[in-house]
């Protein structure tokens, strides 16, 4: 099976939601993709993907909690991604933010599909200038997949707009097993480097994305493509 990023924590949510008072905003996300691909490897063995997500975030606070869900196919009976997530944005000045938070993965459609399940740790700064924006994000997972094994995700992202609702996104990212004898990608491989090139824009309230992309490792899962996605957000 791959493994996947996104979003946490059963435990910490309904706290979250109910320890945070103020002004509150509701909102859900809708979105089909050609293909779900974690760090430029299909989730659905390059078939496409229905997705959909719910998110709640603290105006005062910068805080924020959210659940995502998506289907997957691993070449098994698993059939369900179902994360959850918390996390915090601060904008630390007039160009430079982060946001970071904790995230639980879920797997569902057999009975061993949890053993799975797993959490991880995410930052992202985030830096603006004439130039565009510039992201470093840092990714960590201390049982990935639920192997036990330590596995962090580096990636550096640029996107510049080119006129008013049209931007290219740039991002190279490598994805490393600190413990190859637990975990490997596709059997061999310690790490892995990706690299997307993404043309993001918005029509009639939609949001459009077409990427390019493209991995080192040599599997038909991660070999280059071109994705598709088409989403709605919804304030509710």
């Amino acid at each position: 099976m791959i493994k996947t990023q996104k979003t946490l924590f059963a435990v910490l949510l309904p706290l979250t939601l109910f320890s945070t008072s103020a002004l509150a905003v509701w909102s859900t996300t809708l979105r089909s993709v050609s293909d779900y691909t974690f760090n430029g490897v299909s989730q659905t063995q390059n078939a496409p993907a229905l997705q959909g997500s719910l998110d709640y975030s603290f105006d005062d606070s910068g805080m924020y909690a959210g659940t995502w869900a998506s289907n997957v196919d691993f070449a098994d009976n698993t059939n369900l991604e179902w994360d959850v997530y918390v996390g915090k944005y601060a904008q630390l000045n007039e160009t430079l933010s982060v946001d970071y938070g904790l995230a639980y993965y879920s797997y569902h459609g057999q009975s061993n599909s949890r053993d799975g399940n797993y959490f991880g740790a995410y930052t992202k700064f985030s830096y603006a200038s004439l130039l565009g924006q510039t992201e470093l994000n840092f990714w960590y997972s201390w049982n990935y997949f639920g192997t036990g094994a330590d596995h962090v995700i580096s990636m550096l992202a640029h996107t510049i707009e080119l006129t008013p609702n049209h931007t290219v996104r740039a991002s190279f990212d490598i994805s490393n097993s600190l413990d190859g004898d637990k975990f490997t990608w596709d059997g061999s491989n310690k790490s892995y480097k990706h690299y997307r090139l993404a043309y993001q824009t918005s029509l009639a309230g939609f949001d459009i994305a077409i990427a390019a992309e493209n991995t080192s490792l040599d599997i038909d899962t991660a070999d280059e493509r071109i994705v598709l996605s088409i989403g709605r957000t919804f304030s509710l």
